[in-house]
């Protein structure tokens, strides 16, 4: 297996990186063998923490990156800018990130046609802004590549925030936007308004107890997507706070974060995924 880390350097706007962070993509990259027919190219997986974009949780990165390695695929973490970094700062980082894992296909014995992202809370937030703005002109323009090298191929939402308005994180909502903000632009960073049928798949999950980013974030979501035809997979379970990550011991900071009866989610997810 190899370990690789990648500077991540996209042209920001004028006023969106404010300070002198150097977001990075940490790579766990397994080996080729003819014993193993499908490891010249595997899918690829990367892992978007949450934090409110205040932070980047660890229970919500590494950890995670070890489950889809497992799996037999590829695995990211992306430790992009937060605050007082504003948007489309860790977007054009994500891009970036999916672009880079795409260019070098081959070396990384990945199948460029199958690059996912998986974010939890505010990471979930900056994962679907990507699955649904890769369209935007200026993410070509600020990255100066290929058209749509840095279009996902499926994402996994793990409680994610969505909306910027009702049922929104209003923490994330002021550190994400910073001196840009104002209701047009919380309207305009409300996914769910954002959803298109050229929105990417996507797997959802959260729980009905998750009073930090209630399950309405997930349920507009869900509901966007299949007004405009897009494939979904959702799983609202009955109990949990939020921050759940892997639900278990491995990713355990207090007792309410072990939920065994939503420890299956990553499961689904890797079924969801093997299914694309």
């Amino acid at each position: 297996m190899r370990y690789i880390e990648e500077k991540i350097s996209p042209r920001y706007p004028e006023g969106a990186k404010k300070d002198t962070y150097q977001p990075v993509l940490y790579g766990y990259l397994q080996d080729r063998s003819p014993q193993l027919i499908h490891s010249a190219k595997r899918m690829a997986v990367i892992v978007c923490p949450g934090g409110a974009y205040r932070f980047k949780s660890d229970r919500e990165g590494e950890p995670i990156a070890m489950r889809f390695l497992a799996a037999g695929m590829q695995a990211f973490v992306l430790q992009y800018s937060v605050a007082p970094n504003q948007y489309p700062a860790a977007l054009l980082e994500l891009a970036e990130a999916v672009a880079l894992v795409r260019t070098h296909a081959e070396e990384w014995d990945i199948d460029p046609e199958k690059i996912m992202i998986c974010g939890f809370s505010a990471g979930g937030h900056l994962c679907a802004s990507l699955g649904t703005l890769w369209k935007e002109p200026f993410i070509g323009e600020k990255l100066g590549r290929p058209e749509y090298l840095w279009k996902p191929d499926g994402m996994i939402l793990c409680y994610p925030v969505i909306s910027m308005a009702e049922f929104g994180h209003e923490e994330c909502r002021k550190l994400l936007m910073g001196d840009q903000l104002s209701d047009e632009w919380s309207k305009f960073l409300s996914l769910q308004n954002r959803v298109t049928e050229d929105t990417v798949p996507a797997f959802i999950w959260s729980t009905q107890e998750d009073e930090e980013v209630p399950v309405e974030n997930s349920l507009l979501f869900a509901s966007a997507l299949r007004r405009c035809h897009v494939t979904f997979e959702l799983h609202i379970y009955e109990e949990g706070v939020h921050g759940l990550a892997l639900c278990d011991a491995t990713t355990e900071e207090r007792k309410a974060q072990i939920v065994p009866d939503n420890a299956g989610w990553i499961r689904h997810a890797v079924r969801w995924l093997r299914r694309r």
